[in-house]
């Protein structure tokens, strides 16, 4: 069976490269909120910084708020980029909550069940206590007869398109966010 007709015909090769496109969607969003946040470190002129400094314990609910919109040079930019990937990471781990669901119909599909679990299991405290040892071996014999099935990168096409939806949603979370602010300060003063 070729690569194309496997993933039509087995629901878990389609969850493993829905689940893989949603990784590596939230990997990219996740170094460009490492980029903006190295620019807010080295850049301590910036209203957050300075905020969050000063808050101490007494104010911390306050410049929490602040730093969940004001950002590099009083953009949204970071706080836009910060959630972007906390939607990505949602969306992924959507992908392996539907893992107990969806029926392998083949071994390769048992395969790319195995290693979404296993992948799963970097995320973990110990991914050396039992059982995950136990199903990265598994995973290794499934491999040795059925060969591995591999992940190509998604297409560039697609991925920007995500990480442009997952932007799109998030701007629209922090504009919320900063009007919410906006009104509560109003309605403090007025």
């Amino acid at each position: 069976m070729n690569g194309s007709s496997a993933f039509e015909a087995d629901p878990a090769l389609t969850l493993q490269a829905q689940q893989y496109r949603a990784r590596y969607v939230a990997l990219i969003l996740c170094r460009i909120q490492q980029r903006l946040e190295s620019r807010m470190l080295v850049n301590t002129g910036i209203p957050v910084l300075t905020d969050l400094a000063a808050s101490g314990s007494g104010n911390s609910v306050r410049a929490a708020q602040i730093a969940a919109w004001q950002t590099v040079d009083g953009s949204p930019e970071f706080a836009v980029a910060r959630e972007a990937e906390v939607l990505a990471v949602t969306e992924e781990l959507k992908h392996l909550d539907a893992i107990p669901d969806v029926m392998a119909t083949s071994l390769a599909g048992v395969v790319a069940k195995l290693e979404m679990i296993v992948g799963a299991d970097r995320e973990i405290d110990s991914p050396n206590d039992f059982p995950w040892p136990h199903i990265a071996s598994v995973l290794r014999d499934m491999k040795s007869i059925v060969g591995d099935i591999g992940m190509d990168r998604p297409e560039r096409a697609i991925v920007r398109a995500d990480i442009a939806r997952h932007w799109e949603a998030a701007a629209k979370l922090v504009a919320a966010l900063k009007e919410e602010d906006a009104l509560e300060r109003c309605g403090q003063t007025g």
